[in-house]
């Protein structure tokens, strides 16, 4: 088992073809695709310069799909992403997703029946839990409709606030964050 906790390796040769090292044969997008998919890292590199090509990749990977139709990605989402590499300050996006995929991924494994997980260190970081229950909220707007996510029952709706009050509170707290780093 050893052997799939480290990357696949795919190698890029002068050609452009992409060749998996494991089975000694190329490979497509969507055979990375799949991989990935499959809950395999992987990792891209140049033949000849060593180069990681890794995230170049897998943003193709994710464009092919968005212009096939398969929309994941929202608008305002990636004007946001694109917001975010023209600021001369350091963005909190990067942070921000990378926490926000955590967070579908711990849910996934609960929902699988992992539910042995250890408790979060950063849940002792101040305003962990505001920023946990705005971004529960916002994957629970994501995932409406998708079978085994969204509301399961009257009780569901209950404890849940108004969607407006959440992005209203949200947006606060952006302009906020944007006047902290206008600061900077």
């Amino acid at each position: 088992m050893a052997e799939t906790d480290k990357p696949l390796l795919i190698k890029r040769y002068a050609s452009r073809r992409l060749y998996n090292t494991e089975t000694s044969d190329y490979v497509t997008l969507e055979d990375i695709a799949g991989f990935i998919r499959a809950g395999r890292e992987v990792q891209i590199v140049d033949l000849k310069s060593g180069d990681d090509l890794t995230r170049q990749y897998l943003l193709q990977i994710v464009a092919e799909h968005e212009s096939k139709g398969e929309n994941v990605l929202p608008i305002a989402v990636l004007t946001d992403l694109v917001r975010s590499y023209t600021t001369n300050v350091n963005s909190i996006v990067p942070q921000f997703l990378a926490a926000s995929f955590e967070m579908l991924r711990e849910g996934q494994s609960k929902m699988m029946g992992n539910l042995g997980v250890l408790p979060n260190p950063m849940a002792a970081m101040p305003g962990f839990d505001l920023m946990r229950k705005q971004q529960e909220a916002f994957m629970k707007t994501m995932m409406t409709g998708v079978p085994g996510w969204g509301s399961s029952g009257p009780e569901d709706d209950k404890e849940e606030p108004s969607s407006a009050e959440d992005l209203a509170q949200i947006k606060k707290q952006l302009a906020e964050l944007q006047k902290k780093l206008s600061k900077l």
